[in-house]
């Protein structure tokens, strides 16, 4: 099951489990569509995977299974894909 992250790693931004703006990666790095589309491009800088919009949970689903509350922030923001 999907850790489902609150923020983008990149610039902390909140990401509720219901957005459409969040992008993961295999490994659920987790990014704001901002960050994904434009430095990263796509691309996720922690293990070089493709980044795609994350699933949305159905509500009743969410209530049972919540979304993780652990953020995970880099102070040094979007860097360059280390892929």
């Amino acid at each position: 099951m999907l850790q489902m992250r609150p923020s983008c790693e990149c610039c902390d931004k909140d990401l509720p489990p219901d957005t459409t703006a969040a992008r993961i990666c295999t490994f659920e790095c987790t990014f704001c569509s901002t960050c994904a589309g434009g430095p990263l491009g796509g691309i996720c800088p922690n293990c070089g995977g493709e980044l795609l919009q994350r699933p949305r949970r159905p509500a009743p689903k969410l209530a049972k299974f919540p979304a993780s509350t652990e953020r995970v922030h880099k102070p040094q923001g979007c860097g360059p894909v280390l892929a």
